[in-house]
């Protein structure tokens, strides 16, 4: 599915509706350059599961981690990962395969940690269509689909 957002509370919505649907263990997976919106998108998916704290990227901690909703909010971003052996130091399959919703930033930088079932979801700029303009592109990965 492709959306298209004009604003970051716009990005957001889409976050929250996106949140409403998942079940424990989902990961969603969320690739975009740096101010694409992966944190307003994130800020939507933690409303989405009432979680009511503050939500911010987590750079130098990789993993945030917030309760109070429906279910756990596991915030990866994981752009600062040296190698992926850090992943094993913080005990990423825990929140990977836990009761939580998982949501990681620059995803592919451990793409092969990633389970072989998850959403990716694709934010881009476009500044001919406004400085606010998204356009974002969610798609599930299923098991034996191509990369």
């Amino acid at each position: 599915m492709v959306y298209e957002t004009y604003s970051a509370e716009e990005t957001a919505q889409l976050g929250k509706k996106l949140a409403q649907q998942a079940k424990p263990g989902s990961i969603y997976t969320l690739d975009g350059g740096l101010g694409a919106g992966k944190t307003a998108f994130t800020q939507g998916v933690a409303a989405g599961l009432g979680v009511t704290e503050p939500v911010s990227s987590p750079t130098f901690t990789i993993v945030q981690v917030y309760g109070g909703g429906v279910m756990p909010l596991y915030h990866f971003d994981v752009y600062r990962i040296a190698d992926v052996e850090e992943m094993d130091e913080i005990g990423y399959e825990d929140y990977f395969y836990g009761d939580g919703l998982t949501v990681i930033e620059w995803a592919d930088y451990i793409k092969e940690l990633l389970p072989p079932d998850y959403w990716r979801i694709t934010i881009e700029k476009d500044p001919e269509k406004g400085f606010d303009y998204r356009r974002i592109t969610v798609e599930r990965k299923g098991r034996g689909e191509a990369e």
